[in-house]
């Protein structure tokens, strides 16, 4: 991923959340569910977390679901969107905030989480990389956010339509990034211990028009910069309701929804936390331990 390629025009999505934020709550189920699944985590961290930043709130879903969870004190939350900002409600704090160009001083939280907003973002190394600054030592960054494999079944469907229909193909759902090329950007941000995990979410919906309306009352739209300027043609999504529904339809004539929901977790780094040994200063041969005999590299074994 390029620093200056610019994958998605950032107005185009703030434009969708600001239209989506006065009526998310009819609409964002995803949301909740990603926040339940982020914050079951934090229980498992044996420390409080005082100064924590909610980035990318929406209108607060995460908010609600931490309750008293990481024992913390303050909770700023912050939106690339205005509107959404307003809505958030429930922290003493609420403001617009570009993940991109964040306006936070270095070592100021001990905990920031986001929650299915950082793939929206161009630079996400850079994003992360202030992300990291912008903790304490020590500190925690937990967020998730939509992977590649997100409505695989949509893609093909509305690439099969635009082919047959309109004779060319366009970016119709926004490219995401890959879980595999994710704990790297941790690492290049300057996280210790950095993790990256994959989970799967499938909704069932009714018919394949509910699911793009319900991606657009989320403010999760196509935003690709390089996508086909206008509104889809009628008969382009007719085309791609009807190819969903022969690929995937199930025996009650429901289709899939499938979201990978991936969970990054890293620390701002601390003489305190665990260190990896020097190489070399091993204390125990590994080849006792499976009591086999060691080969020096560039020998061959020779036959018993």
């Amino acid at each position: 991923m390029s620093d200056s390629f610019e994958v998605f025009n950032r107005q185009t999505v703030r434009r969708h959340r600001d239209r989506a934020a006065a009526r998310l709550s009819d609409h964002d189920f995803l949301f909740r569910e990603a926040a339940e699944r982020l914050c079951d985590r934090l229980p498992d961290v044996k420390r409080a977390f005082p100064m924590a930043l909610d980035l990318g709130c929406h209108t607060g879903q995460l908010g609600r679901v931490l309750g008293g969870r990481g024992g913390i004190e303050t909770l700023i939350q912050c939106d690339l969107s205005p509107a959404m900002a307003k809505r958030a409600g429930g922290a003493e704090y609420a403001l617009a905030a570009d993940e991109e160009a964040l306006p936070f001083a270095q070592g100021t939280f001990d905990l920031i989480i986001s929650n299915l907003s950082l793939h929206w973002v161009n630079d996400l190394p850079g994003a992360l990389a202030q992300i990291r600054r912008a903790l304490k030592p020590d500190g925690l960054f937990l967020a998730s956010m939509l992977g590649g494999d997100t409505l695989g079944e949509l893609r093909r469907a509305l690439a099969e339509a635009e082919i047959a229909e309109e004779e060319g193909l366009s970016p119709r759902v926004s490219p995401m990034a890959e879980v595999r090329d994710l704990g790297g950007l941790l690492l290049r941000a300057g996280f210790a211990l950095p993790v990256a995990d994959t989970d799967t979410l499938t909704v069932m919906y009714e018919d394949p028009m509910k699911l793009m309306a319900d991606l657009g009352a989320m403010g999760e739209a196509n935003a690709a910069a390089e996508s086909r300027k206008g509104f889809t043609r009628r008969r382009t999504l007719m085309a791609a309701a009807a190819r969903y529904r022969e690929l995937f339809a199930d025996d009650g004539g429901r289709v899939p929804a499938t979201f990978q929901i991936i969970t990054l977790t890293g620390w701002a780094p601390d003489p305190s936390q665990p260190q990896p040994l020097k190489p070399g200063s091993a204390e125990a041969r590994l080849a006792d331990a499976l009591d086999t005999v060691e080969i020096p590299a560039g020998e061959k074994a020779k036959p018993e």
